[in-house]
């Protein structure tokens, strides 16, 4: 089973702190989660301060990051099957979900300890343009690499 990373974060540099995450999976599955306490708005850039932070949905999808943790791997434990998880930014989104899915120093038993470069996949579609709010883009991703039933 494929899972369709996409994450917004405060900033492209190594300092890059983790703001939002989803997941989608090939059977439609969501996850979507917000991080309240892991960034401070002066640790974002201006393009994260005028496009990303509006977008933010918070409500139940705000949570502390213990909580988010938590949210991630309970929903990784919903699947039997191993799991690939496929991101179109390998040295940020995945590393950036890599920070949240490890568990003092456990990784989850059923995902691949890897990730699937989008960029080197076979789109079906062209897609569309992002919006720079992890669950759309996530499904647009998915989307371009999902057969339609």
């Amino acid at each position: 089973m494929r899972l369709f990373l996409d994450c917004e974060f405060t900033q492209l540099t190594a300092q890059a702190k983790l703001i939002s995450l989803a997941l989608v999976g090939q059977d439609g599955t969501e996850f979507y989660v917000e991080v309240m306490d892991a960034w401070r708005e002066e640790d974002c850039s201006e393009f994260v301060k005028e496009i990303v932070l509006p977008q933010l949905w918070g409500g139940k999808y705000a949570m502390p990051i213990i909580e988010a943790r938590s949210a991630l791997l309970r929903f990784l434990a919903t699947y039997d099957e191993e799991l690939e998880v496929v991101t179109d930014a390998p040295n940020y989104d995945w590393e950036l979900f890599c920070e949240l899915a490890y568990d003092d120093g456990k990784w989850p038993r059923n995902v691949r300890n890897f990730p699937i470069d989008a960029t080197t996949l076979a789109a079906m579609n062209d897609g569309e343009e992002l919006p720079h709010h992890a669950l759309l883009d996530a499904r647009i991703i998915a989307s371009m690499f999902t057969a339609k039933a």
